[in-house]
């Protein structure tokens, strides 16, 4: 039986997501605060809970701060007209970054955001002096736990996980789950479990083709 969902591979790691990915979707929905720089008509009404100061005329002031999805953030940001500026979420400030630099290990990173290395790669679209930082600080949190999570995923079989797998990012939990698939299947053709390897119908056919020609 075929699955209901088959899924499909995330972009979220490089310059633009993968709409066809409900990991993508899910993330381009996470909060970012903005601020606003120039006056946006007929836009106070819809923000007016949202943003102090919406003006009665549905303009949304300059100097508003708001939290918007990523998708609308990206979509609205415009280097020369200004529209909006982006402030970092507080994971991604050098705050954070020292503490990830120290020991990344430590950190629970899915409670600091399910989508912590997709989103904050995706931060880099907006010309941030901070950039180059950011692009360092989750490449060198991503090594730093890499081993770790690969050496616990290869050394747990058919034990609880769950601890471990609830402190991780959406993108790590991915790697955990392969690095377990490839533990369980070398166990069960230790074990003498694995399916056994059968030829494909492309070479029995042309064995059958074959032979009917030898009949010939």
């Amino acid at each position: 039986m075929s699955e209901a969902y088959l899924p499909v591979e995330s972009g979220a790691l490089g310059p633009e997501e993968n709409f066809l990915s409900l990991d993508d979707i899910l993330m381009s929905q996470e909060k970012l605060p903005v601020r606003v720089e120039t006056s946006m008509p007929r836009l106070g009404a819809f923000f007016q809970e949202r943003g102090a100061g919406a003006e009665s005329d549905h303009a949304l002031p300059q100097g508003t701060k708001l939290e918007l999805p990523l998708w609308l953030a990206k979509g609205l940001f415009d280097n020369k007209r200004r529209l909006l500026s982006v402030e970092l979420p507080k994971m991604y400030q050098e705050g954070w970054r020292t503490v990830f630099s120290a020991d990344a290990n430590v950190v629970d990173l899915h409670k600091m955001g399910p989508h912590f290395y997709g989103f904050g790669s995706q931060l880099l679209h907006f010309d941030s002096p901070e950039n180059a930082d950011i692009s360092q600080s989750l490449l060198q949190t991503f090594i730093g736990r890499f081993r770790r999570i690969m050496d616990s995923s290869q050394n747990s079989y058919n034990e609880d996980t769950s601890a471990l797998v609830a402190r991780l990012d959406e993108t790590e939990r991915g790697l955990f789950q392969i690095g377990q698939k490839g533990l369980n299947d070398f166990q069960s053709w230790e074990k003498g479990q694995a399916s056994q390897i059968t030829a494909s119908n492309l070479v029995q056919n042309y064995k059958k083709r074959k032979f009917t020609n030898m009949e010939d």
